[in-house]
């Protein structure tokens, strides 16, 4: 084995997304979104030969939407904490402890 590799061998699994022409959408949405509903597997629309949107099922856009706002929750707290905007422990008990009582 390569000393420079990782002991652990990690997996790559590639995933080829479906692609559709916008003019195919507009024939077969129905057909579109029920292959979304089953495999929950985004499709790439193109026009022009060109990436135009991706098309998503709706609980994978709101799985999407709640990781985007964990991530910039995390992202503003470890901005606060770069900036010093920090408090003791102590300190946010008594400030939780007014809003639990």
């Amino acid at each position: 084995m390569d000393p420079a590799l990782p002991s652990e061998t990690v997996a790559l699994e590639y995933h080829f997304m479906r692609t559709e022409l916008v003019t195919t959408l507009k024939r077969k949405a129905t057909e579109i979104i029920a292959h979304l509903e089953q495999d929950h597997e985004p499709v790439l629309i193109t026009q022009h030969g060109r990436p135009a949107a991706y098309l998503i099922d709706v609980d994978s856009f709101e799985a999407l939407n709640q990781r985007i706002a964990v991530l910039e929750g995390i992202a503003r707290a470890e901005q606060a904490i770069d900036q010093g905007r920090v408090i003791s422990h102590e300190e946010a008990k008594n400030r939780m402890g007014r809003w639990l009582n």
